[in-house]
């Protein structure tokens, strides 16, 4: 760890205001419910290269030229951008693998998943197991795209998709809101024996919950047994922390109420009703459920008091934090490294460096061993107080410790970065990611090209959209959104506009100011046509205010 005089310095000298954000707490009860997760969140993602701009958009501007920053890349890392394996949407050499020329014809917006079956069988292309995974998650965001390629491959001889394949497209359907598609999978699914498992009934009941859609949800697993899966506590808790993730609470008390009688609990089942009540801020309501537990004969463990701990926090009253902690010792209850860290974390949003450096002292006294989101956390509000050179020891000492940086800390360190300007660092931290076999995710990305586009770096930013779709990173809207905005605020005017029909032809609606932001830009420069094929694309885009 740290040496203690360095921690010693940092406490004693002044720290300025940050602003943080309070890490999440739904790891706490992934002991209680196992799923098979699809990468990236499932909310989460990214497609491709900038997209070839429409000649009819280039042509309004004939004598644009790349400025020296668009084909700018630090030296240092010019190799590793040169030989790194490209998907380009530019014609300049054949994809050498299946993959990739799928991935070029599916580059392109398509009407229907018919159409995209329609070109898909036109391509002569052999299918596999391996191959589809690969392009649904690199289209996760697509459905219509997904689910062209999902019937392309099970049309093909020979070919019967997997059950984990069968959950991914679920999973994709529910988060396009598409539920009657969604049910319909399942119900494919029901044909073969044991394709339908607990992941398959999760997915559906948290994309229910999520769309609020609470009383199906419900109705999900008072069903469940119909789809061959045990109505059991793991299914009963699936059901509760769905209900609770996608905020509502109350209907999860409700299905406690109605099911305990039916379906035994454990104590994952009172403990994610704490966490909602917590949420919440209805911490009266939790303590009723915390009482109710004891009547079950359950003790309040960790994860319990943990989310009291993370409600007082978010409320920066710390007086009540240490009242749980005693309490937790009365009650011969240790607190764990989540526990620390959701402190830990706090403390250093509220401004409160040497605080929050205390209890990182307070851990290791305790002989509680931080694991890499402790130290993520560390990192974190260390870079947005400015003290760069200690986060970075940190960053170097947790693989000293024996704790191999995750995809969080990886993040957390580029997002620093970012912030500073600091652009070869970013981007080093990215390679040495890729060398540590550490997947990115969506977050990962979304500084890197944020940077980019302030900074202008086109040639770098093809390279980290190329970097996201090897990775099997599907663009989402905010990505979409970040890209329009950052490329409007730095004069790139077409590409921004490639990005914004690339998005609504993927069925993704924008924000009413980006639509605003890029019209008024576009009629700034002169560009009618593309200004008119946004109204076009987007009918309830008005004409900007003139003054």
């Amino acid at each position: 760890m740290l040496p203690k005089y360095q921690i010693s310095n940092l406490i004693s000298s002044p720290h300025p205001q940050t602003n943080l954000n309070l890490c999440g707490f739904s790891a706490l009860f992934t002991t209680a419910i196992t799923t098979t997760n699809t990468p990236a969140s499932p909310d989460s993602p990214l497609t491709s290269e900038l997209p070839d701009i429409p000649s009819w958009v280039s042509k309004q501007n004939p004598g644009t030229q790349n400025s020296w920053d668009d084909d700018f890349v630090i030296p240092s890392l010019a190799t590793w951008i040169q030989n790194h394996h490209k998907v380009s949407h530019f014609p300049i050499k054949t994809p050498e693998t299946q993959v990739d020329k799928l991935t070029k014809i599916l580059k392109t917006p398509y009407p229907s998943p018919e159409k995209v079956v329609q070109v898909l069988n036109a391509s002569h292309l052999t299918v596999s197991h391996v191959l589809v995974e690969q392009l649904l998650k690199r289209f996760a965001n697509s459905w219509v795209s997904v689910y062209g390629i999902f019937i392309w491959a099970k049309t093909q001889t020979g070919y019967r998709h997997t059950p984990e394949l069968y959950n991914l497209m679920v999973d994709v359907l529910g988060k396009a809101k598409l539920f009657d598609l969604m049910l319909d999978t399942v119900k494919e699914m029901k044909q073969f024996k044991g394709y339908i498992g607990l992941d398959t009934i999760l997915k559906v009941m948290r994309r229910f919950a999520n769309a609020r859609r609470f009383s199906e949800a419900i109705e999900v697993f008072r069903r469940v047994d119909e789809y061959g899966v045990e109505k059991d506590v793991m299914a009963l808790n699936g059901l509760l922390d769905a209900l609770v993730k996608g905020d509502g609470v109350e209907h999860a008390y409700e299905a406690f109420v109605e099911l305990k009688e039916s379906v035994p609990l454990n104590s994952s089942s009172f403990n994610i009703l704490v966490h909602g009540f917590c949420k919440a801020r209805r911490l009266s309501d939790a303590r009723k459920i915390l009482d109710e537990m004891v009547e079950y004969g359950f003790k309040p463990c960790v994860v319990s008091y943990a989310c009291f701990i993370e409600a007082y926090c978010r409320e920066k009253d710390f007086r009540n934090v240490d009242a749980i902690l005693d309490e937790m010792k009365e009650n011969e209850c240790r607190p764990n490294v989540v526990t620390y860290t959701i402190i830990m974390h706090a403390r250093g949003k509220a401004g409160e460096v040497g605080k929050a450096l205390e209890v990182y002292e307070m851990m290791k006294n305790d002989g509680c061993l931080p694991d890499a989101s402790f130290y993520s956390s560390l990192v974190f509000f260390l870079s947005k107080a400015g003290r760069l050179e200690y986060a970075d020891e940190i960053f170097e000492d947790m693989v000293k410790q024996g704790v191999k940086p995750n995809a969080l800390t990886y993040t957390t360190m580029i997002s620093s970065a970012c912030r500073h300007s600091l652009e070869e660092k970013a981007l080093k931290l990215l390679k040495r990611m890729e060398e540590d076999s550490c997947k990115p995710d969506i977050s990962t990305y979304a500084p890197l090209l944020k940077m980019c586009c302030r900074k202008k770096r086109m040639k770098v930013l093809n390279f980290l959209l190329s970097h996201m779709l090897n990775n099997d990173v599907s663009m989402d809207c905010s990505t979409y959104t970040l890209l329009v905005r950052g490329l409007c605020n730095s004069g790139k005017i077409e590409q921004a506009f490639a990005f914004f029909e690339e998005m609504v032809l993927k069925g993704m609606r924008p924000r009413d100011s980006i639509c605003k932001m890029l019209v008024e830009k576009l009629e700034k420069e002169g560009m009618t046509e593309a200004k008119q094929k946004i109204q076009e694309l987007v009918p309830n885009e008005k004409e900007p205010e003139r003054t």
